[in-house]
């Protein structure tokens, strides 16, 4: 099934988690995994930008999805190179057009994104005037394909947890699994993949597994993706940004079960949901473990 994606997580790879020494709730000698943070930040020309706190992989991505999703780069800017250097801890996205952000940086909106995720304050007001097309359909045969799809595969999540995912996906497959300390974060590394790639919005489908907040909508809207999916729940003004830009909004999507509480004309109920198998119960405890952490 891993063969399907695109791009994927790495549960192999020494630099994103450190092996640390512990005892269980018997008292005994255990060694796990845990995930490894650190700083990255950006600079875009030569405009300190933001410090991120991340896992470290793909900061190309990260960066450039971040200053996509922040309207500091342009649909049609052009990127004459993506420097990072490991050793300081920064990425530097320089572009053809000149550009300064200093005012914009002063106007922030803290989210409710774990680490601190932030938007600025002129995105939410740009949010106000996007209304997505309705021409996407979403094919119940495509959302538990997807959710099985992605729940098997090979993750960070799976080998240490304490961490987010984020899945574009296309019909019933997915292309495209990012992770990090948080999922604002995992949806930036998305975004950046797409604007690097050239790849087309409307006919996508975001699944993340973190709350469907305000921050998580906002993000997808202005990614112009009309269908996100979340193995977790709602919050009340994430419902309400939602149903104003048209964007379909199902959560709490596991096993069989799925609640839709926005753009639910999209839906095109194709498959019997009492042919499809309960979601495997060490999926249903880490679900809820997931819940807890954030």
């Amino acid at each position: 099934m891993s063969d399907e994606f695109l791009v994927r997580p790495d549960p192999d790879d020494p630099k994103l988690t450190t092996p640390v020494t512990g005892i269980d709730q018997a008292g005994a000698v255990v060694e796990t995994r845990v995930v490894n943070e650190r700083p990255l930040t950006l600079f875009l020309n030569g405009q300190e930008i933001v410090t991120m706190m991340t896992i470290g992989d793909r900061p190309d991505l990260l960066a450039v999805g971040y200053l996509r999703n922040q309207n500091m780069l342009r649909a049609d800017d052009e990127i004459t190179s993506i420097d990072h250097d490991e050793d300081l801890d920064l990425v530097v996205v320089r572009t053809a057009r000149r550009t300064n952000y200093e005012e914009k940086l002063k106007k922030k909106v803290r989210t409710s994104g774990c680490a601190q995720g932030t938007v600025f304050g002129d995105v939410m007001e740009s949010f106000d005037t996007v209304r997505l097309p309705g021409k996407a359909v979403l094919r119940t045969s495509w959302l538990y394909a997807l959710t099985k799809k992605i729940n098997t595969a090979p993750s960070l999540y799976l080998a240490a947890g304490a961490i987010h995912g984020c899945v574009l996906c296309e019909e019933d497959r997915p292309l495209v699994y990012m992770e990090d300390v948080g999922r604002h974060n995992a949806v930036d590394k998305i975004a950046g993949w797409m604007f690097l790639n050239g790849i087309p919005a409307a006919d996508k489908i975001f699944y993340t597994t973190g709350r469907l907040t305000s921050e998580m909508v906002i993000k997808t809207v202005m990614m112009g993706i009309p269908i996100l999916v979340s193995r977790s729940g709602f919050t009340a003004w994430g419902v309400e940004l939602a149903r104003q830009a048209n964007l379909t909004l199902i959560g709490r999507a596991r096993g069989k079960r799925f609640l839709a509480l926005s753009g639910t004309e999209r839906i095109v109920f194709d498959l019997d949901p009492e042919t499809v198998e309960e979601e495997a119960p060490k999926h249903r405890r880490k679900a809820s473990l997931a819940e807890v952490r954030e």
